[in-house]
């Protein structure tokens, strides 16, 4: 304990240092963990990185999709289904099984099974990386939506695939019928499963008397629970957590107050970073072993990596030919909701664009890690290390290659550009902002007229609303003004809502408004 906890915490230091410095240098920061990670595992004494298979989906997958389905906008995903859908279960699919075709044809002994298998672990893009790479370009917040939905749904989609293939290599057969019903019972359960807990979990801190630090408590534990559950029952465990997230995000003002909100939001911010870099950090620290087994195994390592590039061009290939195939399939059959190019060039390059934007990470390395070292039998798993790494050159490469050039890209060819036809995101904002303070405006004069004449503590809240100026003495504000001011901040988190529902709206605006106005409420809470 006294070695592993140094190196613990010289891990968490290393992730927020590299953090600040690939801010700086503007570049995604899971590409320097991953390149970092490679270079601190080759110094001579550090401790071996070593993590159970079995335990590797239960540590990291629950807490990550809980938190990418409660920051997601829901809204968008509706809006885009088709384009997130077919991403996220025909590509994933297409993607997956020309994997396992072009293994299984060009690697000696690698067998379909384990094709779909090496398919099911690196057909996934990750979101993190994604997102991580697009804040230093401006792409619209429907693009963004895609690619979040596409990332959080996809991800439960190749784990299936990958879980079906496992049981194929460790058995030595498929049998259709039954994989058919197992996949219906993990898709269906686990979305049900998954809606039921999260009704649970809304009532429980409704009717509980909880405050921030123990509402913050139970939403840490509350995916584990989920995900377990669903496991037990032999059902998917990342439909389970994806779908309690999107309930309770979408009810997150009924049941937590304001507080736990902002509490909760920097927790889950930090919780998720660190969690996210360790496994980039893995990613890198756990190669030298990887080749150890590679070459115990007489693997060369000029071969492995041959594999590798050539996996990561399968995959590139795969994702631009079905971005492609799906835009025009979407002119054929839709085109009124096929995205508006300001021009030729523009139609041209988007699919392209967005086959690019296929970076690996997180999920692809937890599943590899997942794999057991045994069969069942207890002989080895077939190909394990092999599978390993080139799982490790995928995620490098995808990376460093797509992750450095997709930004260069996109603010060369401008594809992203007005691709959508939607409202400057700015403009979208100052509207929904004097909207806002024309609704508070009304709703004081309307239900607080009477008080409002010969009250100085209401001629103040008049006049904050009326010129946005912050008064310098807050000494006016009784238990009276107090509680009306807390009724307007309810009131214009409604009006919200009723403006969420318009789909012309980004939801993104919206939030951070409701972020604005939890502070405001928290500020009442100290005067």
């Amino acid at each position: 304990m006294h070695t592993i906890l140094p190196f613990l915490l010289a891990i968490i230091a290393a992730i927020v240092l590299l953090n600040m410095w690939a801010a700086k240098l503007k570049i995604a920061y899971p590409i320097l963990l991953v390149v970092a990670g490679l270079l601190v595992s080759f110094i001579p004494g550090l401790p071996a990185v070593k993590i159970d298979p079995d335990l590797i989906f239960f540590i990291f997958l629950p807490p990550l999709l809980f938190s990418a389905a409660w920051s997601i906008s829901f809204k968008e995903m509706k809006k885009w289904w088709r384009i997130i859908g077919s991403f996220a279960f025909l590509v994933v699919f297409f993607t997956a099984l020309s994997v396992a075709l072009v293994t299984n044809h060009l690697i000696p002994g690698f067998t379909i099974a384990l094709g779909f298998l090496l398919g099911g672990i690196v057909s996934p893009p990750d979101a993190v990386s994604t997102g991580a790479i697009t804040k230093f370009v401006k792409i619209p917040r429907s693009t963004s939506a895609i690619l979040e939905g596409e990332s959080l749904l996809n991800d439960a989609s190749s784990l299936i695939i990958f879980r079906f293939a496992l049981v194929a290599v460790g058995t030595g057969q498929f049998i259709w019928q039954e994989a058919a019903l197992s996949f219906l019972w993990m898709v269906i359960g686990g979305v049900g499963i998954g809606l039921l807990l999260g009704w649970i979990f809304v009532q429980s801190h409704k009717r509980l008397p909880t405050d921030a630090p123990s509402d913050i408590a139970l939403t840490l534990i509350e995916p584990y629970f989920i995900y377990w559950i669903a496991e037990q029952v032999h059902s998917s465990g990342v439909m389970a957590v994806v779908s309690t997230g999107l309930y309770m995000s979408a009810r997150r003002l009924t049941f937590l107050n304001s507080a736990s909100r902002i509490k909760g939001h920097s927790v889950w911010e930090s919780f998720i970073f660190i969690l996210n870099g360790i496994v980039f950090l893995i990613i890198g620290l756990a190669l030298p072993e990887i080749v150890d087994g590679l070459r115990a195994k007489g693997i060369p390592l000029g071969t492995a990596i041959g594999y590798g590039l050539l996996v990561t061009g399968v995959l590139v290939g795969a994702r631009v030919i079905s971005s492609y195939a799906a835009m025009t399939a979407t002119l054929i059959f839709r085109p009124s909701v096929a995205p508006r190019a300001s021009s030729r060039r523009m139609r041209i390059t988007m699919p392209l664009l967005l086959g690019w934007t296929g970076m690996r990470g997180v999920v692809s390395l937890a599943a590899a890690l997942a794999i057991p070292v045994t069969l069942a039998d207890g002989t080895a798993f077939p190909y394990r290390n092999l599978i390993l790494f080139i799982t490790f050159v995928v995620i490098l490469l995808t990376l460093v290659v797509q992750g450095l050039t997709l930004p260069y890209f996109i603010k060369r060819t401008g594809s992203f550009g007005g691709i959508f036809n939607e409202e400057a995101e700015e403009l979208a904002r100052r509207e929904m902002k004097q909207g806002l303070r024309k609704h508070a405006y009304q709703f004081l004069k309307n239900k607080y007229e009477n008080e409002l004449k010969g009250h100085a503590g209401m001629e103040k809240i008049m006049k904050h609303w009326e010129e946005k100026a912050q008064a310098a003495d807050d000494s006016w504000m009784n238990d009276e003004t107090k509680a009306i001011f807390v009724g307007l901040l309810e009131s214009q988190r409604e009006y919200l809502s009723e403006l969420n529902k318009d789909v012309s709206v980004d939801e993104e605006i919206i939030r951070q408004q409701l972020y604005q106005i939890d502070l405001e409420e928290e500020r009442l809470k100290i005067i």
